[in-house]
């Protein structure tokens, strides 16, 4: 894999520090020269850094006071673009492989037809349970065309993000999308991986998800079970 641009070392080390709380929200970031320093980088290559972390929402430029970090994602972040792992906390979350991936034909994802570029070239698709301190809260089935994704199928995505993953690895980076939301009862395979009673109620939603990849979409059906959490976000 070639290594990340430097401004993007640079983005991905201050995100990562911001997700996980050592950069707490209200707090100055290091001025652009103490960053340059710190990283052996130009102040230009810091700058387009900072440029990106305020335009992904993770800080905002105040006069006099430098970048003041505006913290995660706040929220379940099932319905927002930021994903589930950033919105509620890496060390709020657990990631358990139901199905690994594998690769699959396929004629359309869910409710959404895929084009005959995607149908082509096939699907990887995976299943993973997300468990919200101890408590099941997503089944999360997943397809991805099989393009341009070398050693996917290799790679472990237990307790890691796939918006996160998708990003540092193949340079996908995910900017909106469309998902419908159904509201259904838990049938016998809900029950068993959410812990449910039979008949509960469970909110189903589908997702074709964008990316800064052309004609490559993140496809996803993802059942809830809320009780303890409100689902909120932008998308």
């Amino acid at each position: 894999m070639v290594e990340l641009p430097k401004y993007r070392q640079v983005y991905e080390f201050l995100r990562r520090q911001i997700v996980e709380g050592a950069y707490p929200a209200g707090e100055a970031l290091p001025s652009e020269n103490a960053l340059a320093n710190a990283h052996g980088m130009t102040r230009p290559t810091v700058r387009k850094a900072l440029s990106l972390l305020i335009s992904d929402g993770f800080i905002v430029k105040r006069r006099g006071k430098g970048s003041i970090v505006k913290g995660a994602p706040k929220g379940i972040g099932i319905l927002s673009i930021t994903g589930t792992t950033s919105a509620v906390g890496r060390d709020n979350i657990l990631t358990h492989i139901i199905l690994k991936p594998e690769r699959r034909r396929w004629t359309e994802a869910f409710s959404f037809p895929v084009s005959e570029e995607e149908r082509e070239a096939g699907c990887i698709y995976f299943e993973r349970l997300r468990v919200v301190e101890g408590t099941p809260v997503f089944l999360d089935v997943t397809m991805l065309p099989d393009v341009r994704l070398p050693h996917f199928t290799s790679y472990s995505l237990e307790n890691r993000s796939l918006f996160n993953f998708l990003r540092v690895k193949y340079h996908i980076e995910v900017t909106g999308g469309t998902q419908q939301l159904f509201a259904i009862r838990a049938d016998k395979r809900l029950q068993e991986h959410l812990q449910v009673k039979a008949g509960y109620p469970v909110l189903q939603l589908n997702r074709k998800i964008e990316t800064t990849r052309a004609g490559f979409h993140i496809y996803s059906q993802v059942f809830c079970a809320t009780r303890a959490y409100g689902l909120i976000g932008t998308f």
